[in-house]
């Protein structure tokens, strides 16, 4: 009971594991697309970061979306440095299991990537995702910028109305200013893939939840 009720807290700061300097061996290329995983991107490129439960099929959905430049999984919102993914999965680090996006906004917009988000999981589960159940599963949306803050938090306000219509409780969704991004083990990375698992696990899709966009556009 002690170790569960630890998989469904986060740690604080003096009870996370520590960690290493040394970051994780990545491939130089993303598998699909072709591009950097680590960069360098073009100027013009902006990053999101979503966590929405199991990592792999969450990056699969951001992949295919035209105007993506890159994705890969790694960590984040947590406390220990360079985790790994066993030690993030013993809920002792405070990360949550991530996507980064990296994408060219005069192709898609950031209200899209947020539509893709909230329609393909469960926003209201706190600690898990559907079977998955630890604080690696929460859904997270790391932002970037004040401008990805404002157009967050007000996607979420319009899509909690649809959400209870549907009978589910409030969405606990965390939104908060990236820290850290630690990039996953490179078996993680692409894992879907034609290359690497196609059949592999994912529990990701549309939950018929329709999310409305515009409503949290930033006028420049």
């Amino acid at each position: 009971m002690f170790l569960r009720r630890m998989k469904l807290e986060v740690p604080t700061p003096d009870q996370a594991l520590p960690g290493r300097s040394i970051e994780m061996p990545t491939a130089d290329r993303h598998t699909v697309l072709g591009t950097p995983l680590r960069g360098p991107w073009p100027a013009n490129a902006e990053v999101a970061v979503f966590g929405m439960g199991c990592f792999w099929g969450a990056e699969r959905l951001f992949w295919r979306l035209p105007g993506v430049i890159t994705t890969s999984v790694g960590y984040a919102g947590g406390y220990t440095q360079n985790p790994t993914y066993e030690e993030v999965c013993s809920g002792m680090t405070g990360h949550a299991e991530v996507v980064q996006v990296v994408y060219d906004p005069s192709m898609i917009g950031y209200e899209d990537l947020l539509k893709v988000f909230w329609e393909n999981h469960d926003p209201t589960q706190g600690m898990r995702q559907g079977n998955d159940v630890g604080t690696q599963y929460r859904s997270t949306i790391y932002t970037t910028s004040d401008e990805q803050r404002v157009v967050a938090e007000a996607s979420r306000d319009a899509f909690a109305p649809v959400v209870k219509r549907t009978g589910r409780g409030d969405i606990t969704t965390e939104i908060a200013p990236l820290g850290e991004y630690y990039f996953a083990e490179d078996y993680h990375q692409q894992y879907l893939s034609d290359a690497k698992n196609p059949n592999g696990y994912c529990n990701h899709g549309p939950t018929g939840m329709s999310c409305p966009i515009g409503v949290g556009r930033v006028e420049s």
